[in-house]
């Protein structure tokens, strides 16, 4: 899902609780049924390149040790807004260094020098791509189960690390068993979120130094390669947001976050990237380049807004919100702002985002509106999940809220 995505509604002094019974079984069925449509893809392809291709190699386990080092040092050493998380329901807070910026640009500058002095090549991902992904897999799956038997074996009485098992394996492996465990003091899920949001950067410029390289570099490309770097960099200009949201506040991490985070989002949200890469024949109108410019434009400031709204209420409810004083209801659920036009005004600037960045691939196929296809099915089902689960919760002032704005997530349509 989205990195940002999340329930709209949420107490001011929320103490957060482990969500019990929640199985999450459409979520799961999603998940399967988009294996089956990559599968799908994938078999395009001439079934002996597909399965040597898929076979990692020593490059590739390279490529990965490097990143994932990297990434921890770089995030425990480099200077960076210390923020608090949540309340947990013993009281505590942990703590999250927002630095992500700085080892974002540091990292691309280290590469860059390296590929002038030729010490490693920019086209190593596109030329890798199916090895680092299998390469990924293997880790996630290895990650997992080190994650299930460590949480298995915690006696541990925190709100972060206590063990919450159901005594279902497949349950507790997919949705893991503790809610914030860690790695020399390093949080693993804000770490894992991450290592896909910068992996997603660098597998689009491999492909970008790869279309250079081909003398295949289209507008479509270029078009593709700003939308998701803005996307990206703005991601992490505004990192601390992340802590709010509900996968890092609620979320166990199991396998489900931790595939989520460092397979599916670099390796599905490039889709497009790929198909760019190998179909290098879309033309674009004027007409056509002005409207994707609008579709990302007005995405970028529903879902920025939405969220930035979001985050100040929790931080300060008393804060004006377009030059105005909040309306509250039930002194818990915000109604001003996008929050007031829809009640997951967030999704829309989502659906829209993720709609701009496969625009660019015309519409001779459906293989690039992968993304926003799965993103729409996924949003969707999350939406009426939060509104049972905030029907529950806040029963009248729901009610109310209801009534104020009536709205799911588009305007007078949805």
């Amino acid at each position: 899902s989205s990195t940002e995505s999340s329930s709209t509604s949420f107490p001011l002094k929320k103490k957060i609780e482990i969500n019990k019974g929640d199985t999450n079984d459409f979520e799961c069925f999603i998940f399967y049924f988009d294996i089956l449509l990559l599968l799908l893809m994938l078999l395009d392809m001439d079934l002996g390149v597909l399965l040597s291709s898929l076979i990692p190699s020593f490059q590739s386990v390279y490529v990965l040790v490097f990143y994932f080092v990297y990434l921890a040092v770089a995030g425990e050493i480099l200077p960076g807004k210390v923020i608090r998380g949540a309340l947990l329901s013993d009281g505590s807070q942990l703590r999250y260094r927002c630095n992500g910026l700085l080892a974002l640009t540091l990292l691309v500058a280290i590469l860059g020098i390296c590929a002038k002095l030729g010490i490693v090549s920019p086209l190593v991902v596109a030329d890798r791509g199916l090895e680092l992904l299998s390469a990924t897999f293997i880790l996630c799956v290895l990650v997992t189960l080190a994650l299930y038997i460590t949480g298995r074996s915690s006696s541990d009485k925190s709100s972060s690390l206590k063990p919450h098992v159901s005594g279902n394996l497949v349950h507790d492996w997919w949705f893991g068993i503790q809610l914030n465990p860690q790695f020399l003091s390093i949080d693993l899920k804000f770490f894992f979120v991450r290592a896909g949001m910068m992996g997603w950067l660098l597998i689009n410029l491999s492909i970008l130094a790869k279309s250079v390289q081909d003398d295949s570099l289209s507008q479509s490309m270029i078009l593709y390669q700003i939308f998701c770097a803005l996307y990206i960099l703005d991601y992490f200009v505004h990192e601390e947001y992340m802590t709010s949201t509900w996968d890092i506040i609620a979320e166990r991490l199991g396998f489900m976050l931790v595939f989520g985070d460092l397979l599916w989002i670099p390796f599905t949200f490039s889709i497009q990237g790929w198909w760019l890469l190998h179909n290098n024949k879309v033309e674009l109108t004027v007409p056509a380049i002005v409207a994707n410019c609008l579709v990302f434009v007005i995405g970028y400031l529903v879902f920025r807004g939405a969220n930035k709204q979001k985050h100040i209420f929790k931080k300060n409810p008393k804060t004006p919100i377009w030059g105005k004083p909040p309306v509250v209801v039930g002194g818990k659920l915000l109604a001003s702002g996008y929050w007031g036009i829809a009640r997951h005004c967030n999704y829309l600037g989502d659906l829209m985002l993720a709609l701009s960045f496969s625009l660019p691939c015309g519409i001779s196929s459906p293989v690039p509106y992968f993304y926003p296809i799965y993103l729409l099915i996924l949003l969707i089902w999350r939406e009426r999940r939060d509104e049972v689960r905030c029907a529950e919760k806040y029963k009248e002032i729901w009610a109310e809220y209801l009534r104020l704005v009536p709205w799911r997530i588009l305007p007078y349509v949805y």
